[in-house]
């Protein structure tokens, strides 16, 4: 079987965010790589790329036509990995491949958080559970993303061949990183901020998950006690224009900056104090690792991606879902200079040593190389 791999998942985007390293790495092992994705973004280290019609919702026609698609490209194609990403690319491909594992080829699913999970709506349950656990005899390797993901995995005994944990997707830890104060100074001068300003940020879409009604209310509980605190809210979505009321009706429409979508995250991250986030569910958030890995605290929901970032009093601090909780350490570290400066120490220390993109493309080269046939199996990666 000649050396070609295939990754597959919901839309392209989701390779140009988080898969390139990989993508590029198997370049450079003298494989051939494919993608199929929904979407006509161009994308590096690729040589042959399928626009299919894959579809988030579960219920929708044309994942009929996608399942169609892909079982051809994957048979005609003969691949000796195909690695899938996303639960709609996820359940797609490895219906679509289950001929072909029968043949040689080697399917890997990465589960970027089960949307069943400990809090998670029973609806949620019902509905990915049994197709999660289905699906996986038809999996090699089930890698997870957090500890707690890999623990549902297990204690269920899900049927793939090997199930591993690795950090995340990797950051960049050399573009995201701490800056010196005077370049923190010149970056808020530059977007239009004070250098006292109290400047909190959070990157998201606007949905009922993400949640950041509960950063606004947490706000107006102290907007007289921290007069110069700003909540900058970056993305877009259904419920931006609910918040967007919402500052107003609380009397902090002055101090909650919409930022709209952006491609400046790591700008707005530097110039920024603390990261906060205010999401349900998360399997492990990119945009948490890049906080911490430019040196800023964090106060966080409770959910099991930022459990397994956070330490309380440690890098920042895990909030159970309530305003006035938040809203008081929000005000402990907006009047404590030295304890932000030694949370985002210890955070970036976690970053470096353990989610690192370099850290993360050894774990994930370990696995292909086992798939591969090039290394015995990966104890590493199952604490």
């Amino acid at each position: 079987m000649h050396k070609k791999v295939l990754f597959c998942a919901t839309v392209d985007y989701h390779f140009k965010a988080f898969h390139l390293p990989y993508l590029k790495w198997f370049k450079e092992q003298g494989w051939e790589v494919h993608v199929a994705a929904s979407g006509g973004l161009k994308l590096p280290y690729i040589d042959k790329k399928f626009n299919i019609p894959i579809q988030r919702s579960p219920f929708h026609q044309l994942n009929i036509t996608a399942y169609k698609e892909l079982k051809g490209i994957i048979e005609k194609n003969q691949y000796k990995i195909i690695h899938c990403h996303t639960p709609m690319g996820g359940v797609l491909a490895r219906i679509a491949a289950r001929h072909s594992r029968k043949l040689g080829t080697k399917v890997i699913y990465t589960a970027h958080g089960f949307h069943f999970c400990k809090g998670a709506p029973l609806l949620n349950w019902i509905l990915y559970y049994p197709i999660e656990r289905f699906l996986s005899r038809y999996t090699d390797c089930l890698i997870t993303i957090n500890q707690e993901d890999f623990n549902l995995a297990t204690y269920h005994k899900f049927k793939a061949k090997s199930i591993k944990h690795v950090h995340g997707v990797g950051v960049n830890t050399e573009k995201f990183r701490p800056v010196e104060s005077s370049l923190k100074a010149e970056l808020r001068k530059n977007h239009g901020y004070d250098v006292h300003d109290f400047l909190m940020f959070y990157a998201a879409e606007f949905n009922k998950n993400k949640n950041q009604k509960l950063l606004i209310e947490s706000l107006a509980l102290i907007k007289e006690q921290v007069p110069n605190a700003k909540l900058l809210l970056a993305g877009e979505g259904v419920l931006l224009q609910e918040c967007q009321e919402l500052a107003q009706e609380l009397g902090i429409k002055n101090q909650v900056e919409f930022l709209g979508y952006r491609n400046d995250i790591e700008q707005l991250l530097k110039l920024s104090d603390v990261a906060v986030a205010s999401s349900l569910r998360e399997g492990l958030p990119v945009n948490i690792m890049e906080a911490m890995a430019c040196g800023l605290p964090v106060i966080a929901n409770s959910n099991r991606g930022h459990r397994e970032l956070i330490e309380n009093n440690y890098n920042g601090w895990i909030i159970d879902n309530h305003p006035e909780e938040f809203s008081h350490r929000i005000k402990t570290l907006a009047n404590n200079h030295q304890l932000r400066n030694e949370f985002g120490i210890q955070g970036r220390n976690i970053i470096h040593s353990k989610y690192s993109v370099y850290k993360v493309l050894e774990e994930k080269s370990n696995i292909y190389r086992h798939e591969m046939g090039e290394l015995e199996d990966v104890k590493w990666a199952v604490h």
